[in-house]
Parts: structure tokens; C-alpha cells; sequence
């Protein structure tokens, strides 16, 4: 499964959907606190516009020089200085989006880029952008009752997930420990990360366990088994994104 790929189909699928989309959808309050549906495309197209700046090594992307701002509220700022139509917005991201998937497909896969605050390899980056699409996806798709299915892309996103759980971990303040998950696939696949040998483990729906990454579902929320000593933490912490 090529993620530069899966991350074009995904970002297809999204545009097929916003294209269909009217004035009063556009400004309508998206699934994100504080945003409409235009604000929430603005974001992923200004981020798709500092993964190009990132690749092509022009140095970390404008939008991450925060300072002391954390990374939401400076994705905040960004939005809030250049608000526009929801046709402007799709337009700019149709074009951001194009020239993200051509600068991931054209760059060195050894040479590490930098986000945020740390340096990624093209394919992490390239999965943090599918994450993105799709988390925000569910934020513009939900309020406005479209259909949204999960699709097997969804095995990177859960990858990146347990693959950055020692930062998570690290973020949160407590000790990282080996967790095993054991995840079903939209398509009924199972999908395994971590030593079978793990003391702790995950297992249940590769969507919920997505979902809990992606902050739009809490760990109670879901149907997802925590077992052992740390495979509770371990879900709590879940993130599929850098902040």
C-alpha cells in the first residue's frame, strides 16, 4: 500500500465531496470548535502549502516559526489572517494539494524534511498528511450527514498512531511501554503492530482506534478492548499528529 497513493485517493475522495458543496454549506460550523467548513479547508490547504516549503528545503514552513504559540493556536492565527470564500478556499486547496502529492512523489525518500518541531522522512510525512485529511475529513463530512466510509487507508493512520506512541507518551509525562495491537480492517482484515510478546494490548475496531488518535472519540467511547497494565494509558494517549 503506497501512502503517497492512498493520501491522493483520500484527498480525491474529499474533493469529490466539497465539490458539490453550497454557500451556506461552505460557512456552516464544521466538527472543528470554532471553524466553519471553508476555515477547515483553508488549514489543509495552508498545510499542504508548508508541506511543498518543506520538501523543497526552504527551511521550516512560516506557519510553524510560533514562537511560544502552541501548534493549534498558531494553525488558529494562520486561519484567522486569511479567511475567505468557500470557493476561494477549495480552489487553493485543489492547487496545494496537487503540489504536495508531486513534491512527496519527487522527493529523496532518505533525506528527512522538517514539521513542526522535529524533521520527518517524506513517507511520515506523507501519512501525517493523509492523517489529517481524514480527521478532517470527519469534521466536514458528520455535520453535514455525507458519507464518509472508512476505508482500508485508514492501516497508515493506525500505524502512525502505535508507531508515535513513545512521543505521546513523552508529551503526556509518563513512561512509554511496548503495546501490541491487534486491529480489524475495514475490509475485515487484522492488522498487528508491536511484539506479540507485549504485556499490554489493544484490539477492536482499526476505525475507533483512529478515531481515538485523532481525538474525535474518547477511549469510553469506543468498543476497543485495553489489556494489561499499560494498554489503558497507552489509548489515552494516542495521537495521530505532532503537537
Amino acid at each position: 500500500m503506497d501512502v503517497i497513493d492512498d493520501l491522493a485517493a483520500e484527498q480525491d475522495r474529499l474533493a469529490d465531496l466539497l465539490g458539490g458543496l453550497d454557500d451556506e454549506q461552505w460557512s456552516s460550523p464544521s466538527g472543528a470548535a470554532g471553524w466553519s467548513i471553508a476555515d477547515v479547508v483553508l488549514h489543509l490547504a495552508q498545510t499542504e502549502e508548508a508541506a511543498v516549503s518543506s520538501i523543497s528545503h526552504a527551511g521550516t514552513p512560516q506557519m510553524w516559526r510560533r514562537g511560544s504559540e502552541s501548534v493549534d493556536d498558531a494553525a488558529e492565527a494562520a486561519v484567522r489572517s486569511q479567511r475567505m470564500s468557500g470557493a476561494a478556499v477549495f480552489e487553493r486547496w485543489q492547487a496545494a494539494r496537487r503540489a504536495s502529492v508531486a513534491a512527496l512523489r519527487a522527493a529523496d525518500p532518505h533525506v528527512r524534511v522538517p514539521w513542526v518541531a522535529s524533521t520527518l522522512t517524506p513517507t511520515t510525512l506523507a501519512t501525517t498528511r493523509l492523517a489529517e485529511h481524514w480527521a478532517h475529513g470527519l469534521d466536514i463530512t458528520d455535520p453535514l450527514g455525507l458519507p464518509f466510509p472508512d476505508s482500508d487507508r485508514l492501516r497508515h493512520i493506525a500505524w502512525l498512531g502505535h508507531r508515535t506512541l513513545p512521543y505521546a507518551c513523552r508529551v503526556e509525562g509518563i513512561e512509554a511501554h511496548d503495546v501490541y495491537c491487534e486491529l480489524t480492517a475495514p475490509s475485515g482484515d487484522t492488522w498487528r503492530f508491536g511484539p506479540e510478546s507485549a504485556e499490554s494490548r489493544i484490539s477492536g475496531s482499526a476505525g475507533e482506534f483512529c478515531r481515538v488518535g485523532a481525538r474525535r472519540l474518547t477511549p469510553d467511547q469506543t468498543s476497543l478492548a485495553a489489556i494489561g497494565p499499560h494498554a489503558a494509558d497507552a489509548l489515552r494517549v494516542l495521537r495521530n499528529y505532532a503537537a
